[in-house]
């Protein structure tokens, strides 16, 4: 009896999606097969990119995972790095509204008022009265309906609650507006409460939020958040010490696949029981044949890869639009930097950033040398316009708003500015059938994966943990790993009692 022929295996995209699923697949196929990664890129990592500003390595894409989730954890303890798992501090954020800086206000599901919300501060008298009132207005709610998000707050609580609490939030998220993000795959929990019988919006986020803590039990855990019952106790948020970059160098190392940089895969077609990729310039086309592939790209590419051999899958994709941000890092000696872990600014203030995260203070492994590091982030979906200057603009429009924020107007010791074009998908009323129709259609394709942060939320955590349940139904389709295939992903909720900055 001839011996089986190994697996091989095209994952398209070196993102951390990509590079969990190929580390994944090599684990469960073992040494023998053949794992491809293609990347249209020069470097791993997709928005994940660790940085050196000033002598440290610094995170200028996602800084953050949700430890609270196992799937990060899992994984770096999986690749020998379990003790470069740091926690943020006890510093709390702020908020800019109102043409003043205030405490980030508790009592809110993702910027969504319950009945113990503390506005103060953030509301003018009119937004106050506007959100006190809204419990005892009658609300008209079809269970199962989803709805832009803005557009349910604005007319439940006028314009305040969604310009100077849930866009704000969100918008550190997804880099979308409240208006073009959908209810129920970003705040699922709310939407889950209306469905069963909320009077209120204000009802609705107070029985999907959890419970505080007892007394005895609170206090800050280390995260800039309280501590919520329900879950499990410990920081909301974690990051690796040396940066993501020593998580992506571990998977590459550990996956031992073939990684194909700068090399952009121009046609996916079905050959018999496999696949053919081709690859490389029009002039010098590349065939490369495998039984399986994993696309781990954005949502446009999955369009254009699908519309021939899965169009019904390709259709889904189509409608997942992308935002595109700026993260601009700041590195400033001899300053005293600012002692809160960061600050969100409302929609409708005169500022160019949306936000900034003062990482010395949120992050106590970041600067041990004294230095103040700082990243700001600028641009929302819809305002890619906006960021279509050099990078001398985007610094001094970013340095102007720190003097105003902050009062800082020293010259900064190093400065890095990195761009993220369609960085983001937006997750607009409809995603959820949205997904499912694209993953239905998957599905009846054997051999082929979609994961990424177009599906079951933008987190780390939640690609990681996509990719992986990806790469466990592949290898049990090849007859060469134990065990049933696992079951596609669930939206990822973000955690209530916090807050992304």
């Amino acid at each position: 009896m001839a011996p089986a022929v190994p697996p091989s295996i095209a994952v398209v995209g070196a993102g951390i999606s990509g590079l969990a699923a190929a580390h994944r697949l090599r684990v469960l196929l073992g040494p023998a097969a053949r794992i491809v990664v293609v990347e249209r890129a020069d470097r791993v990592g997709g928005v994940l990119r660790t940085v050196d500003l000033a002598g440290r390595p610094f995170d200028v894409g996602a800084e953050a995972f949700l430890a609270r989730r196992p799937e990060v954890p899992a994984l770096l303890a999986e690749l020998g790095l379990e003790n470069e798992i740091v926690h943020p501090t006890g510093a709390r954020p702020t908020i800019r509204a109102g043409g003043g800086t205030a405490a980030m206000p508790g009592g809110t599901l993702m910027g969504v008022p319950t009945a113990g919300a503390q506005l103060a501060g953030v509301l003018s008298e009119a937004g106050l009265a506007a959100a006190a009132a809204e419990p005892h207005r009658p609300l008209r709610w079809e269970p199962g309906q989803d709805a832009a998000l803005g557009v349910l707050l604005r007319e439940r609580f006028g314009p305040e609650v969604p310009a100077r609490l849930t866009d704000p939030l969100l918008g550190g998220v997804y880099a979308g507006r409240v208006d073009a993000l959908g209810l129920r795959a970003t705040v699922p929990a709310l939407a889950a409460a209306l469905d069963a019988g909320a009077p209120s919006l204000t009802e609705a986020a107070t029985r999907a939020a959890p419970p505080p803590a007892p007394p005895a039990a609170g206090g800050s855990d280390g995260s800039g958040g309280p501590r919520v019952s329900g879950q499990a106790a410990g920081p909301v948020f974690g990051a690796v010490r040396g940066g993501y970059g020593l998580l992506l160098g571990a998977l590459c190392a550990a996956s031992g696949a073939e990684l194909r940089l700068g090399t952009t895969v121009r046609g996916l077609e079905r050959r018999g029981r496999g696949w053919r990729l081709v690859l490389g310039p029009t002039t010098a086309p590349e065939a490369l044949d495998v039984d399986a592939v994993v696309l781990a790209v954005p949502a446009p590419a999955v369009h254009r890869l699908l519309a021939g051999p899965v169009p019904a899958a390709a259709g889904a994709a189509g409608g997942i639009e992308l935002a595109s941000s700026v993260v601009i890092a700041f590195a400033f000696h001899g300053i005293p930097g600012p002692e809160t872990s960061g600050i969100l600014v409302a929609a409708d203030e005169p500022l160019a950033i949306k936000a900034a995260t003062h990482s010395s203070a949120k992050w106590a492994h970041v600067s041990p040398d004294g230095l103040v590091r700082l990243r700001v982030s600028l641009g929302r979906y819809g305002e890619a316009a906006a960021l279509q200057v050099d990078d001398a603009e985007l610094v001094a429009r970013a340095r102007a708003d720190l003097a105003t924020l902050h009062g800082i107007t020293a010259e900064p010791l190093a400065v890095h500015v990195q761009r993220w074009g369609g960085g983001l998908p937006q997750y607009a009323p409809g995603h959820l059938d949205r997904v499912a129709a694209l993953e239905a259609a998957v599905a009846a394709v054997p051999g082929l994966e979609v994961v990424g942060a177009a599906l079951h939320g933008v987190g780390v955590a939640a690609c990681v943990g996509t990719a992986r349940a990806a790469a466990e139904r592949l290898a049990a389709v090849t007859g060469t790993a134990a065990g049933s295939a696992a079951p596609r992903g669930s939206m990822e909720p973000w955690p209530a009692s916090t807050t992304p900055s």
